[in-house]
């Protein structure tokens, strides 16, 4: 299964997709947050608690088609999380009065059309991404740069996949552990910095967070395949000595500039406060 938020209404919406069965499925308490509009995760999660509890009382044959799979929550750590393919979700969103209802359904249903066309035709995705993108107001510059920054990212993860590396939480330890090397933070600390919540990070980043990003992510895929790492033992070193390549590029870009690569910068509507960077001058 390959993991791909997408979003809805600049609200993410985690999913994945079978490429067995060739579906996607959509986490529930995602899909339950826009309907119900609610401001956090917690709310959204007690309310499908009471509606998961009315249905199966009911002998609603919809929780059952539900499944658990473990996914990124929005402090970073993997958690069951319940999901359901867009049929199941169509037929559930009737159960939530909500006036998202009818553009939610509309937009399920999209997806999945858009799926069957980027499968006969990849290069749709990326043209998606890149509309998305300028839709939020990213410059050609830093698109370019996010969409070389995927590319190297996904050669990475390929290697993972194909060395004794799990999807899920075996790719987010890796990650982590790349991202704290090069950044002298955690994924989860940086999401803080910019102030994310439910939010792509890459998304948020600068054009220099995203080249020392991909620098970290190209030295790890390289130096991984020059010792023919294998597991996670093997593929937690790589990542170590990924990271420290890039972090001796930023330490030294920031000791000629005086300013911090990693930054509370990001592209979330105007209002949205944003922890300020504390800093004591390069590190």
């Amino acid at each position: 299964m390959k993991i791909l938020p997408a979003e809805f209404e600049n609200q993410s919406i985690r999913r994945v997709y079978d490429e067995t069965a060739e579906t996607w499925s959509f986490s529930v308490i995602d899909i339950i947050q826009v309907l119900t509009q609610q401001p956090d995760y917690q709310g959204a999660r007690k309310y499908w608690k009471v509606l998961k509890g009315r249905l199966a009382k009911e002998g609603s044959e919809l929780v059952s088609n539900c499944y658990q799979l473990k996914l990124a929550a929005a402090d970073g750590k993997q958690r069951l999380t319940d999901m359901a393919t867009a049929q199941t979700l169509l037929r559930l969103v009737q159960s939530v009065p909500s006036p998202k209802a009818e553009p939610i359904k509309l937009w399920l249903a999209k997806v999945g059309y858009e799926r069957m066309q980027e499968m006969a035709d990849p290069s749709l995705s990326l043209n998606r991404a890149r509309e998305t993108w300028q839709k939020h107001g990213r410059s050609e510059k830093w698109i370019a740069q996010r969409m070389t920054g995927q590319e190297t990212r996904n050669k990475l993860t390929d290697y993972w996949a194909n060395h004794d590396i799990k999807q899920g939480e075996e790719f987010a330890i890796l990650t982590n552990l790349i991202h704290q090397e090069w950044a002298g933070v955690s994924v989860k600390a940086h999401k803080t910095l910019k102030g994310l919540q439910d939010h792509n990070l890459r998304d948020h980043m600068s054009e220099a967070e995203l080249i020392f990003t991909a620098l970290a992510e190209l030295s790890t895929r390289q130096i991984a395949e020059a010792d023919e790492a294998t597991g996670m033992t093997e593929n937690s070193k790589a990542a170590k000595k990924g990271g420290a390549i890039a972090k001796q590029a930023r330490t030294a870009l920031e000791a000629k500039t005086g300013k911090s690569v990693v930054t509370g910068e990001n592209f979330l509507p105007p209002g949205k406060v944003v922890k300020a960077i504390k800093k004591d001058g390069p590190k």
